[in-house]
């Protein structure tokens, strides 16, 4: 006997099997017959098949005093193909993936470490990890996760916690048990994430953020209306003030209330992360919202280095400069200019972009437009029904207010006539149009490091981009928002892995990067989900089905990702019940 690779089309699919085949003699002269066909084997398992059948036991001595043999299990079966099937199709891939990236970062090790192993019939380092993925892979509450989002996934069988162990309450207790460990999990990833990619941290990019609650979080101190950048003001919210290298990967981040001014925050994280990673040579990037004089103050006291973006009015210190015609371009349609500061202390960084300039110069066209057709309109509706002066004046400012853009240029009068009459008059401060037109796509930049040109201060500037891009993933990605805890502790714990989730969405990008993908984690993650896992049971013809629990094959491109990123998917799993 031997085994034979056989073939089969079906649907136009071709179809790939083994088959167990035994040579005979007849008259006509030597045959072949399959004995059984076995379906798809790997290495293994063939190589114990060919063994067996190349080395048969010996027959074992007859005896006449003896009963008969009790009948041995044989080492084949013979299975029937018509009743094959498949079973409980789940989502494999992209939990398989993000379990790869947290070993990569030894979440479960530190997990086990730090969380306690008492009584509990799932351990809460499995159950902290299962909250990590999960936020990563496929983002939803934790009700949802206990209702079905878990089953529906590959997880119980690649962490070994049965579907039916998960429920609300475990993964509630679960945020308790992590929310302690905030301080010694940003430690262990800076230290992690700097092994894996040689990190410098020599940049470190600071903004703030805000996210908004569903419901009245009476109970949450820290839960106000503020400032929304979700453009909610009618909900309440917190802010998180984050900070990341400049490849985007995240230092650590606070949870402010949701009334905090950003310049307020500045003093407090600055001394929170050298406490943590000591003051080293870094250079901190913000933008203009953090800049006061009380924190200019502060980072020049200890000489902190800093590249601060300026407010607006700023430029108008420089306008002798912006007319100059000294302009660095440093790339197209971008010039910069080093401009020393009036005390030498610092110096600025003038910066003129012309798709900024094209970009603002219609902005104030169409406000501009707005303001007019809206002061005419007001106009030629009083000789309907005229208003007073009160009134009128009120319509004004509201107008002026929706068009801020361009209600510099109007200088609007509202009188009243020897008859009563509201008369409404106005006219363009040319001057304001002319500085408009000169300071249109500028902007300005301040620093205390003298050594660098000025597109190495730019450069590094843009890099705030990284802080953005990281607030859109957790955001949208890893569906940071809206917050349905209610309580202070449960909600620091959902911002908590949040925060896990994107460190894996960033050490993906990192190691995309290194496979030579580029920084596409979303498309990677997108295509390696597609990859399932299913439970083939093959029925035999002693009345006993065989389960096999196995991964669908990756298609090429797929196989191509994974071949890139040094990974090796698994070809079966254990079929043990979990």
């Amino acid at each position: 006997m031997f085994l034979r690779r056989c073939f089969r089309t079906t649907n136009g699919k071709r179809y790939a099997y083994w088959a167990l085949v035994e040579s005979y003699r007849t008259e006509r002269g030597p045959r072949q017959r399959v004995v059984a066909r076995l379906g798809e084997l790997d290495e293994r398992e063939r190589r114990a098949l060919t063994h067996a059948t190349a080395n048969p036991p010996p027959p074992a001595p007859a005896s006449l005093f003896a009963s008969a043999p009790e009948a041995e299990a044989p080492d084949w079966v013979r299975v029937d193909a018509q009743r094959v099937r498949v079973e409980r199709p789940r989502d494999f891939g992209a939990a398989w993936l993000a379990l790869q990236v947290a070993e990569r970062l030894q979440l479960p090790q530190f997990f086990a470490q730090h969380l306690p192993a008492g009584r509990e019939e799932v351990p809460w380092a499995a159950m902290a990890l299962l909250l990590a993925i999960t936020r990563f892979c496929t983002p939803s509450s934790e009700l949802a996760m206990a209702e079905g989002g878990y089953a529906a996934t590959a997880l119980p069988e690649l962490l070994g916690v049965p579907a039916d162990k998960v429920n609300d309450d475990r993964l509630y207790r679960t945020l308790d048990w992590l929310l302690p460990l905030k301080d010694p999990l940003e430690r262990h990833l800076h230290r992690r994430l700097g092994e894996l990619f040689q990190l410098e941290y020599d940049l470190l990019l600071y903004d703030v953020t805000s996210t908004y609650f569903e419901g009245l979080v009476a109970g949450n101190a820290q839960a106000c209306r503020g400032y929304s950048r979700d453009h909610r003001p009618d909900c309440k919210q917190v802010c998180i003030a984050l900070v990341v290298s400049r490849e985007g990967l995240p230092l650590g981040y606070q949870v402010f209330a949701g009334n905090r001014a950003d310049v307020t925050t500045v003093e407090q994280i600055v001394h929170l992360i050298e406490r943590r990673y000591g003051r080293a040579e870094r250079i901190w990037v913000m933008d203009r919202g953090m800049v006061s004089e009380d924190n200019l103050q502060f980072l020049r006291a200890e000489g902190r280095r800093y590249i601060l973006g300026t407010p607006r009015q700023q430029l108008r210190k420089f306008e002798q400069e912006l007319l100059e015609a000294d302009w660095r371009t440093i790339r197209g349609g971008l010039e910069v200019k080093l401009c020393p500061g009036p005390d030498e202390q610092e110096t600025f960084v003038l910066c003129r972009s012309a798709d900024r300039r094209e970009k603002e110069h219609a902005m104030h066209a169409r406000f501009e437009q707005r303001i007019e057709t809206g002061l005419q309109a007001l106009a030629t509706g009083q000789g309907r029904r005229p208003l007073t002066a009160g009134e009128l004046e009120r319509r004004v400012g509201k107008l002026l207010g929706a068009n801020t853009r361009a209600a510099g240029l109007f200088d609007v009068c509202v009188a009243t006539d020897a008859d009563g009459q509201t008369t409404l008059t106005w006219s363009k401060r040319e001057r304001w149009r002319e500085w408009a037109e000169l300071s249109e796509g500028c902007y300005l930049l301040r620093t205390n490091i003298h050594d660098w040109k000025a597109e190495q201060l730019w450069e590094a500037y843009t890099q705030l981009t990284q802080v953005e891009a990281a607030f859109r993933i957790h955001k949208s990605d890893l569906v940071l928002r809206p917050v349905w805890h209610q309580l202070e502790e449960r909600v620091q714990a959902h911002i908590l892995v949040c925060f896990l989730a994107y460190v894996l969405w960033k050490t993906l990008g990192q190691l995309c990067r290194g496979g030579g993908l580029g920084d596409c984690p979303r498309q990677v993650l997108s295509e390696l989900a597609k990859i399932r896992m299913v439970d083939v049971i093959l029925p035999t013809d002693a009345g006993v089905e065989l389960r096999k629990r196995c991964v669908t094959q990756p298609e090429p491109h797929q196989a191509i990702l994974l071949q890139r990123l040094g990974l090796r998917l698994p070809r079966s799993l254990p079929t043990h019940d979990v």
